[in-house]
């Protein structure tokens, strides 16, 4: 039985689609203003995976992920360039679709713009002004959270505890500080609507979107875990008391991609983009390092990390090179991949078989099948097993040893510095400063050079 874990009851609850053998699946998409960073590749790659699973098992999905087009952020961009905001939202949902293709993310059935939804927005306020759910103030539209009562649930956070943690700002036109915008004034940048020249609150938005191309109600909402309050809580509101029925059955919510313990994000300038992280690791060193750990938990982002998940997914890739791939698999490795995954989606166990397939096809043994199965379970965690390693250029290793002679405060006129940061390390260990020996391995590591101790010596690679 596939069992997720549903932050609505804040349990693990065994998956029941609301239609047999059938998922309508909604997952917050971008809002293009920038380049997409590793936090975002967390977040579609486990979405991404999900989706995978589900059709592994079987189901007919329809998976939905929108595009948020008109934002604030767009605005202040199109504003700094002088260019219309178009500009701004083509430019960079370019950019964040060329980020999916490089990473293997599957593009979902159905990716719905907001500027193209328009009318469903505002179809969705004016049914919530008319049943009392909303109102009016000098061409703004809020919504009333006190008359919606399970406002709260999937935070975990009661309505009276998040009253009382509410400031209320000067000049403030809404009747309780907890109510948010559905639609905005802005005659700037504004469409014309019952209430004036204005555009849509983000999260009436994905409410417009989800139910025009999914129904009133779907089986799982998803996105990253800063969404769950308030965008999520927001949306469930809306779209319960404009539908007059359960929104979303299942609520799913990935960990944040972390630096120094603070979570990667363009406010604290702490972000790599993908494409920055690409230059340097390829899509499955890179989906290696997000599944391997849980997708509920945080995950620390640091080169050591990386540098080990390209290593792994380099041993994956040549257990099977030169394998000509068959369709005849050892069923029970599947049995064991499918449990796993199962206990909602623990791709660390799912992995450990991936590996363990890739050690029997080392030893030799069953090669044939034991390589069907894993370039099979391999896609469905979305591995490109076609990949080769990307080859470290004659410019790119020149580089490496540039930061190296800085690092390590070595004399420039060293020719081979790499094997001096060896022999500094063999000094180490023969002086059993294991601790000093570990620190020089890892800091290799982290610039793409990996140490192999045999009984000869010790060599090096790039990886």
């Amino acid at each position: 039985m596939f069992k997720i874990y549903n932050t609505l009851s804040n349990q693990i609850e065994v998956f029941k689609p609301l239609e047999e053998n059938k998922v309508k699946m909604y997952v917050c998409g971008p809002t293009v203003y920038d380049h997409a960073h590793l936090g975002h590749a967390r977040c579609y790659i486990t979405w991404d995976t999900l989706y995978r699973y589900l059709k592994f098992k079987g189901y007919d999905v329809v998976y939905c992920r929108n595009v948020t087009d008109v934002d604030d952020k767009i605005l202040k961009k199109s504003d700094t360039e002088g260019v219309e905001p178009s500009v701004i939202t083509d430019r960079y949902y370019k950019s964040f679709i060329n980020s999916m293709n490089s990473l293997n993310v599957l593009k979902p059935d159905v990716e719905p713009r907001a500027t193209k939804t328009l009318g469903e927005m505002i179809a969705m306020v004016k049914k919530l002004e008319a049943d009392g759910f909303a109102y009016c103030v000098d061409g703004d539209v809020y919504f009333r959270v006190e008359k919606y009562a399970k406002y709260g649930e999937l935070s975990s956070q009661p309505i009276k505890d998040l009253l009382n943690g509410a400031r209320v700002e000067a000049n403030e036109k809404k009747e309780s500080p907890l109510d948010f915008a559905l639609w905005k004034k802005d005659e700037k940048f504004g469409y014309k609507s019952p209430w004036g020249v204005g555009r849509p609150g983000w999260h009436i938005e994905c409410s417009a979107m989800s139910k025009k191309h999914l129904g009133n109600t779907i089986d799982i909402h998803a996105g990253g875990a800063d969404l769950a309050f308030p965008h999520h809580e927001n949306e469930r509101a809306q779209s319960e008391c404009a539908n007059g029925c359960q929104f979303s059955k299942y609520w799913m919510h990935n960990g944040f991609v972390t630096i120094n313990k603070e979570k990667m994000s363009k406010s604290l300038n702490n972000f790599l983009t993908i494409d920055d992280v690409l230059k340097i690791y390829d899509t499955n060193a890179i989906r290696l390092f997000i599944l391997t750990n849980h997708y509920r938990m945080p995950v620390e982002f640091n080169d050591v990390a990386l540098s080990g998940a390209s290593s792994g997914a380099k041993r994956l890739i040549n257990s099977i090179a030169g394998i000509e791939i068959g369709n005849e698999y050892d069923a029970d490795a599947i049995k064991a991949f499918e449990e796993a995954m199962d206990e909602d989606l623990n791709t660390s166990k799912a992995l450990a078989i991936l590996f363990g397939l890739a050690e029997k096809i080392r030893k030799g043994e069953n090669k044939q099948i034991n390589a069907n199965t894993l370039s099979y379970l391999g896609s469905v965690l979305g591995f490109d097993f076609s990949l080769s390693q990307k080859e470290v250029s004659a410019d790119e290793l020149k580089a490496i040893v540039e930061l190296l002679y800085e690092e390590f405060g070595i004399d420039k006129s060293i020719e081979n510095v790499i094997e001096e940061i060896i022999k500094i390390r063999k000094e180490a260990r023969d002086n059993k400063d294991w601790a000093k020996s570990d620190e020089i391995r890892d800091k290799l590591l982290a610039h793409k050079i990996q140490l192999k101790d045999t009984k000869e010596g010790t060599t090096w690679q790039i990886i």
